[in-house]
């Protein structure tokens, strides 16, 4: 079982950095420009990062030619997936949280920069349920 508490404080930095870049430039940009404010953000606060991480998920243990890209993976083992759209929808949930079962990463976040008040989701994956559990601890999607 995971420690969502631990997660939770191991994001924290994290969330603090897109926090500073919706305050610097504010809501309706689009999502390229919010992507490289982070990037510089995340840069200034010394917290590791790939920007557009690429990978090819496996199949039956064979690796595939198709390929994902994630926005950014900090920490070694934090999927962010930036968004600059009016409202996140279940699609955008569900590309994060395969992200989060294929590379087998326990934290993911979505940020959605576009409203004027920006919105953050943190979910992790447990990887022996083979479940995305949110910051409540409750399972929101299952892979069994």
């Amino acid at each position: 079982m995971i420690d969502i508490q631990s997660l939770k404080v191991h994001v924290f930095d994290v969330i603090g950095a897109m926090r500073k870049v919706h305050q610097e430039l504010g809501p309706g940009l689009n999502e390229y420009c919010y992507q490289e404010g982070l990037m510089l953000q995340l840069k200034n606060d010394n917290i590791n990062f790939i920007r557009e991480m690429s990978f090819h998920p496996s199949y039956m243990g064979v690796t595939m030619n198709a390929e994902f890209r994630i926005d950014f993976l900090c920490k070694e083992d934090i999927i962010v997936e930036c968004k600059a759209v009016q409202k996140l929808m279940p699609d955008h949930r569900a590309q994060l949280f395969n992200y989060m079962r294929l590379l087998k990463q326990p934290c993911g976040i979505i940020v959605n920069f576009y409203p004027a008040v920006y919105r953050i989701e943190r979910y992790f994956y447990d990887h022996d349920l083979k479940s995305i559990i949110d910051v409540n601890g409750h399972r929101v999607f299952n892979y069994n």
